[in-house]
C-alpha cells in the first residue's frame, strides 16, 4: 500500500469505523484511483494532479469528503456540489452498519466515483453487486475506473429511486444519496428480513441514516442513527437560494418581534434541530453572516410552498433586549419554531435515536419510540 493509504486504514481502525472483516477490503481498495485529475481541497483550493501529485495524493486519503461534480456537469453554472466521494469515515461507518457478508446481496443507490460499489465488490464479488447511478456521464467514468481497478461490477445508468428489479431480490439496499422519502421499490426489492440502510432527512434538517429491516408484510421499520449530511437524490432535492428568492423585506409586509431565544438552541443542537424538522419538515434554515468576527448574523427560515419566511438577527449588543425577528406570508414560521422547541423539550429532549421511521406502500410515519406515538407521516 502506499503510505498515505496505509495510514488512511489506520484513522478508521483508530475511529472505530472499520469492521473486522471489511480491513481487506479498504486496503486492496485505492480510493485514489476513482477521484478526478483536479479535485478540491479543504480551504476550497483546487488541486491538479499534473501539477502538484503529491498534494493530489496527499487529500485523496485525507479523511475529507471531495468534490467531484458541480451543476450536474453542466457548464457555467452557479457551482453547486453534486455528487462527491465521501469522507472515508462516514464510507467505513455505513458500510460497518450495513451488517453485510458474503453471499448476500446489494443494491447501490448512486454510484458516484465507483469507490463505495469497488470496496462492496471486494467484499462480495461482482456478481453480488449491483449499483445504481442516475448521471450518464457518472455511470460510464465509474464503469471506467472500476474495471481499471480489476472490477466487473454491475452499474446501471438509471434512476436509483426505482431500484434495479431486473437483479432483485436483495439482501441489502445502501443509498449514497439522501432522501426525503424513502422509495418503496426498494422495499419491494429487499427480501423479508433484508435491510435498507440511507441518508435521510427534510429541508430543515439533513440528516441521519435510516437503518429499515424489510417484514414479511412488505413494510420496513427501524430506527435513526448516525450524523451524516448527503446530496439529495435528484428527485427529491430541497430547493436553492430561497434567501435570494423569497426574502424582500423592503417590498414585503412583515410583523416584527423580539425574542431571547438564542439560534444555538433549536438550530445547533444536533437533536433539537432532528426534531423541530419533524415538524417543519419544508422550511429551510439559512445563516447569512453580516461582519468578519461571526458574532452578527441572521438566521433564514423560508418555507417555498407558501412563500412565507421569517428573518432572526442576532447581534451581540441585544442579548439583554433580545433579538429581532421577522415574520412574512400565512405562516408563521419562527412561532412554529418556538412550538416545535418547545414540544421537544416537554417530550423530554428526545435523542434522535429515539425516532423511528415506517414505511408501507401507502404512507412513510416517523414515530417517537413506539408504533403508537406517531409524531409526522407523509404518503408515499
Amino acid at each position: 500500500m502506499l503510505p498515505a493509504h496505509e495510514e488512511l486504514v489506520a484513522r478508521l481502525e483508530q475511529a472505530g469505523v472499520l469492521a473486522r472483516h471489511w480491513r481487506t477490503a479498504f486496503e486492496r481498495v485505492e480510493r485514489h484511483r476513482f477521484l478526478p485529475d483536479r479535485i478540491t481541497g479543504p480551504d476550497g483550493g483546487a488541486v491538479d494532479r499534473s501539477r502538484d501529485p503529491d498534494h493530489w495524493l496527499e487529500l485523496a486519503y485525507a479523511d475529507i469528503p471531495i468534490v467531484t461534480q458541480v451543476d450536474d456537469g453542466a457548464e457555467n453554472g452557479p457551482g453547486y456540489p453534486t455528487s462527491s466521494a465521501s469522507q472515508p469515515t462516514i464510507v467505513a461507518d455505513m458500510l460497518r452498519r450495513l451488517d453485510v457478508f458474503p453471499g448476500m446481496r446489494v443494491l447501490e443507490i448512486g454510484t458516484g466515483t465507483g469507490y463505495n460499489a469497488a470496496l462492496l465488490s471486494q467484499l462480495l464479488g461482482d456478481a453480488a453487486v449491483t449499483s445504481v447511478e442516475i448521471d450518464a456521464d457518472l455511470a460510464e467514468t465509474a464503469r471506467t475506473r472500476l474495471r481499471e481497478a480489476g472490477f466487473g461490477t454491475f452499474v446501471v445508468t438509471g434512476d436509483g429511486t426505482l431500484g434495479c428489479p431486473s437483479r432483485a431480490p436483495f439482501d441489502r439496499v445502501i443509498g449514497t444519496a439522501a432522501v426525503q422519502r424513502v422509495p418503496y421499490p426498494w422495499i419491494e426489492q429487499t427480501r423479508p428480513g433484508g435491510r435498507i440502510l440511507t441518508p435521510w432527512g427534510n429541508a430543515f434538517h439533513n440528516g441521519v441514516l435510516a437503518d429499515l429491516t424489510v417484514g414479511p408484510d412488505a413494510t420496513a421499520r427501524g430506527r435513526f442513527g448516525g450524523d451524516a449530511a448527503f446530496m439529495w437524490v435528484r428527485g427529491q432535492r430541497v430547493p436553492r437560494r430561497v434567501v435570494e428568492t423569497f426574502v424582500r423585506p423592503e417590498e414585503q409586509a412583515f410583523e416584527s418581534t423580539r425574542t431571547e431565544l438564542h439560534p444555538y438552541e433549536p438550530i445547533g443542537d444536533f437533536d433539537a434541530s432532528f426534531a423541530i424538522g419533524l415538524r417543519m419538515p419544508t422550511v429551510l434554515n439559512r445563516v447569512e453572516f453580516s461582519e468578519d468576527d461571526g458574532q452578527r448574523y441572521t438566521v433564514y427560515l423560508v418555507d417555498p410552498e407558501t412563500a412565507s419566511w421569517a428573518s432572526w438577527r442576532i447581534e451581540p449588543e441585544h442579548r439583554e433586549t433580545g433579538h429581532e425577528v421577522r415574520q412574512h406570508g400565512p405562516r408563521e414560521l419562527f412561532t412554529e419554531l418556538e412550538s416545535a422547541y418547545r414540544w421537544w423539550r416537554e417530550r423530554g429532549r428526545p435523542v434522535h435515536t429515539r425516532f423511528g421511521l415506517t414505511v408501507s406502500a401507502e404512507r412513510q410515519s416517523v414515530r417517537l419510540d413506539d408504533e403508537s406515538d406517531v409524531v409526522t407521516w407523509t404518503g408515499t
